[in-house]
């Protein structure tokens, strides 16, 4: 297939924009003619790159996600299958690169270098080294995805070891993940090979990192937000800085992608060149990815947009195909299969009753909106008939974790931060294991809204004594398998109920989600207990 296109070019090579026109043969680049005098008032660039993000968070499957991003001209994406990966290991990673072939996008997905994040909670999976060589060799993987275990980095932990030096053998690229991290550690753990992070926490923090000779990608998602803060490193070191989503939610998704970014850095007065190579250029060296730049011989991806202020997306193409055009994309979905890993049966009210014979004060986890961070309280417990449970007036609820990879007796917990006046919410998207994590007023309640997910086989739900709201997620428990639309719609319901019941959180189901995320401060919750993370160890819920 053969066809021309014309317009203002934008060269970011060479930093020049000039009317032209693009010859395109089978997907390539074949010629591109410079046109002096001509006036045209499109302009065609690279498409754009999302240089890190968890497929999974978008609770859509590849090619949904896919279908969607194209419309915002995304033409690829660095994605990492983790989530998926902690739940049904090396079968979850094939879906993910099984649907991601399926439809005409550029998906480079990476091995996950921590499966499970920790080894304190219940995962469905579990990769060493000999399941990242197994990926490696059998598998189109581009990277070793980022390392969160950096202290078994830093401390040279013989398996974490191991997958690093594969990735060096294969010659893949190593990401990183240290929030935090600064100084002697801070380069032994670059030493080791690792070449990215999105994790700072300062401008101080990612210059540090940036000196050592690390990149940053520069991170605004759903969940966290850098891009204020890490964004003026681009004047000073415009070739170390990418631009990445890292979990986006169907809703964010619907609105726009990496274009968003774009034009918000424009608007900063950001040099348009410099920002175009940190979503085009900077990726495709990083990571050795063949994405097209519009170079001779280059496979023809990119992107028609009206002006060079808004970025609104008139046409995508992917290796010559139109593939988005008027915010619509072009191409249609095959059925996708299912997988998941979900092996529990239904639980009674009676294996989240918490007895207590002397003391009424707990260990409170404390959420606040808008962090990953909790802090730790002691509270009094509310007790009745000699068993602790959620006390609505003071704000201090009960918070249960299920494991449902095997039947084990819930944990228990309270927590402060939801402000539920009625009903309880629950999920299977609980980081990093993805175990079901409910909050809720009532022992029944809670015990409800679980038996919904479990029947489900995953989801998101909120129950009170007269409404039952459920998004199933039946892939993975962490993905739907409808159009991004009605995922959406059911995610924004599910939310306004909670809203609507006494909830001042921002998000308060991604904040329950992450209470289960045991490796960061200072206080959460997993499958087997109670856990400080400052300790690094379990903990009693009742203070003696």
């Amino acid at each position: 297939m053969e066809f021309y296109i014309s317009g203002n070019i934008v060269d970011i090579l060479e930093r020049k924009i000039y009317p032209g026109t693009i010859f395109i043969q089978d997907g390539v680049v074949k010629e591109i003619k410079k046109e002096k005098g001509k006036g045209y008032s499109n302009y065609i660039l690279p498409g754009f790159i999302d240089s890190h993000v968890h497929i999974e968070s978008s609770m859509l499957h590849p090619a949904e996600f896919a279908k969607n991003a194209v419309r915002f001209g995304t033409v690829a994406t660095v994605s990492d299958p983790h989530e998926i990966a902690n739940v049904c290991g090396i079968e979850g990673i094939k879906y993910m690169l099984e649907y991601g072939q399926s439809v005409p996008f550029k998906f480079f997905f990476g091995a996950p270098s921590c499966v499970p994040a920790t080894d304190f909670e219940t995962s469905g999976a579990k990769l060493n080294s000999s399941d990242i060589e197994f990926i490696f060799k059998n598998f189109n993987i581009r990277y070793l995805s980022e390392m969160m275990n950096f202290p078994g980095v830093v401390n040279e932990i013989p398996d974490v070891i191991a997958k690093i030096n594969l990735a060096k053998e294969y010659g893949y690229p190593i990401d990183g993940h240290c929030p935090g991290l600064r100084g002697d550690d801070l380069k032994k753990y670059i030493s080791k090979g690792i070449t990215t992070d999105h994790e700072s926490l300062s401008i101080e923090e990612a210059e540090e990192k940036i000196l050592n000779e690390m990149k940053i990608l520069i991170r605004e998602g759903s969940a966290a937000k850098n891009f204020d803060a890490l964004v003026p490193l681009l004047r000073k070191y415009p070739d170390m800085i990418m631009f990445c989503s890292d979990d986006l939610h169907p809703f964010d998704l619907e609105k726009g992608h990496i274009n968003l970014l774009v034009k918000r850095a424009v608007a900063m007065g950001f040099d348009l060149f410099d920002v175009l190579r940190a979503v085009s250029l900077n990726p495709v060296v990083h990571y050795h990815i063949s994405v097209g730049l519009l170079r001779i011989g280059d496979d023809a991806d990119f992107i028609v947009v009206d002006n060079l202020e808004d970025f609104n997306v008139l046409e995508t193409y992917i290796q010559g195909k139109l593939v988005a055009k008027d915010n619509k994309s072009t191409f249609e979905l095959e059925a996708t299969r299912v997988v998941n890993n979900f092996n529990i049966g239904a639980i009674c009210k009676e294996q989240i009753e918490l007895y207590t014979n002397s003391s009424s004060k707990v260990k409170v986890i404390q959420a606040v909106d808008g962090s990953l961070v909790t802090n730790s309280l002691i509270e009094n417990v509310k007790i009745e008939n000699g068993i602790a449970v959620s006390d609505v007036e003071k704000d201090i609820l009960k918070i249960v974790v299920v494991n449902r990879y095997t039947s084990a007796k819930p944990s228990v917990g309270f927590v402060k931060g939801f402000g539920l006046k009625r009903g309880a919410l629950a999920t299977s998207v609980a980081h990093d294991s993805h175990n079901i994590i409910s909050v809720g007023v009532s022992d029944e309640l809670i015990t409800r809204a679980v038996n919904l997910i479990i029947e489900n086989k995953g989801g998101m739900a909120y129950v009170d004594e007269n409404v039952e709201h459920i998004l199933t997620l039946p892939i993975a428990g962490l993905m739907s398998d409808q159009p991004i639309e009605k995922v959406s719609a059911k995610y924004l319901e599910i939310e306004d109920a909670v809203k609507n019941s006494g909830s001042q959180l921002s998000s308060p189901l991604m904040t329950l989600s992450f209470m289960s995320l045991l490796v960061i401060p200072s206080l959460k919750i997993g499958d087997r207990g109670l856990f400080d993370v400052e300790k690094f160890q379990f903990t009693n819920v009742f203070v003696e």
